[in-house]
């Protein structure tokens, strides 16, 4: 194969070069998006829905294969770190059955999820303008206070077009294993640094008890938490094609 010659590349090779054109000057929170952007990111959504499990070498995984009472050093999350740029990052989430990514955000980053196998339910919210109505009281309040509106709640699976978030849609959501173990190729442009103000940030419901497949549209407050004790997340190797950018 001639360098450059895609007719032969793998699909994460040719996903990943499509994120490096996509991601080289993606418009900020608040810019329109350029013309350019939408086509490259439709090319890139395109790529992310052929996908699948094989192209990556994983063995969906079941139930009965993880046993009960896991110890607690065996992490609910598992991450397969494929590739890294200052553009974007690229990897897969393993989640055990039961197991979840709790509410976070993607502070000036966009980001495409594409389900690998399994199920997942994705919660999406947006961050709103402050307002000057008052958050509801809470005896027990350690972090900061967001306005945010519930996006949308829906389910996701290996049939299912991807995901897709910006720095000012969908940029804070929470995703949870459902029915049994799941994995999902990850993108995220540009990647988390906290250098850069990227850092991830983790966050609670108020007055709603939890994430419903609830009301789409409808305004919430969330508060701003340390990582949740029962979440983290551990690493395993990744056995699909390399990756050369």
């Amino acid at each position: 194969m001639m360098p450059g010659d895609s007719s032969m590349a793998s699909i994460v090779q040719r996903i990943a070069r499509q994120a490096l054109i996509t991601f080289r000057s993606p418009p900020r929170f608040g810019d329109e998006p350029a013309k350019s952007f939408l086509e490259n990111q439709n090319k890139l959504r395109s790529l992310m829905t052929e996908i699948r499990a094989s192209d990556l070498q994983l063995v969906p995984r079941r139930s009965d294969d993880i046993p009960s009472g896991l110890p607690y050093h065996d992490p609910p999350v598992t991450y397969m770190h494929i590739c890294e740029t200052d553009q974007f990052s690229m990897g897969v989430f393993l989640l055990k059955n039961g197991a979840s990514i709790p509410l976070h955000d993607h502070p000036g980053m966009h980001g495409m999820l594409k389900v690998m196998y399994g199920k997942v339910r994705i919660s999406c919210f947006d961050r709103l303008e402050q307002t000057d109505a008052p958050p509801p009281a809470t005896p027990h309040q350690v972090g900061s206070l967001r306005r945010s509106l519930l996006r949308s709640t829906a389910e996701f699976t290996e049939e299912s077009g991807p995901c897709v978030l910006s720095p000012d849609r969908d940029n804070l959501h929470q995703i949870d294993a459902v029915d049994g173990p799941t994995a999902f190729m990850d993108i995220l442009a540009p990647p988390y640094d906290p250098d850069e103000d990227r850092d991830c940030h983790y966050y609670k419901v108020l007055a709603e008890g939890e994430v419903k497949t609830a009301e789409k549209d409808k305004e919430v407050w969330l508060m701003e938490i340390s990582q949740p004790p029962e979440f983290w997340c551990g690493g395993e190797p990744y056995p699909g094609p390399e990756v050369c950018l």
